[in-house]
């Protein structure tokens, strides 16, 4: 299939795989034991466009976003998200297709607002598949800004400190960290 398109409205809601041919979600235990079929909504969706192991560092400006921290950390004028992943992640994500499955948002329910979870406690059987054959450009035509930086850590520890919104995920996976 095409590319993406992003909603209006009501938000979509999808599951990023490295797997194609996926029919039906099974609910899985989550942290707590609670059986759960996992979505992002189409506002987050561009962090998980990336090879399912690949750290990285998430971040956008919200409301409370100060004008300091839009300095600091957007570069281009217009950009109101950002993807870092580490340089040796570049080849893999170059490499990775990626089937997204949207889901009929109607069994879910939101967890987390703000990196725009869903959870559904039945199975789920996908209204459609995307394929994503190069990521980084996908991210790009969502308007993402794609980092690529020698470690992450740095970016991390600054960002958790400012005034953005932000998801840091898989960071078990990034290069360890320099004392």
């Amino acid at each position: 299939m095409g590319t993406l398109s992003q909603s209006t409205g009501i938000e979509r809601i999808f599951h990023v795989s490295e797997t194609p041919g996926i029919t039906r979600f099974e609910p899985r235990p989550d942290a707590q034991g609670r059986e759960r079929v996992w979505a992002i909504g189409d506002t987050r969706l561009h962090n998980y466009l990336l090879p399912r192991d690949c750290p990285r560092v998430t971040y956008y400006a919200r409301d409370a976003t100060t004008d300091q921290d839009r300095s600091a950390f957007f570069s281009a004028s217009g950009v109101q998200s950002v993807v870092a992943i580490e340089h040796r992640w570049f080849p893999v994500l170059r490499d990775t297709h990626l089937h997204v499955y949207e889901f009929d948002p109607a069994t879910f329910v939101l967890e987390d607002s703000i990196a725009s979870y869903y959870v559904s406690d039945r199975a789920a059987t996908p209204l459609a598949h995307h394929v994503v054959a190069d990521p980084a450009a996908e991210l790009l035509r969502r308007g993402v800004e794609l980092r690529v930086l020698p470690s992450l850590w740095d970016l991390r520890d600054v960002v958790i400190a400012s005034s953005l919104g932000f998801s840091i995920i898989r960071m078990r996976n990034a290069q360890t960290r320099d004392l």
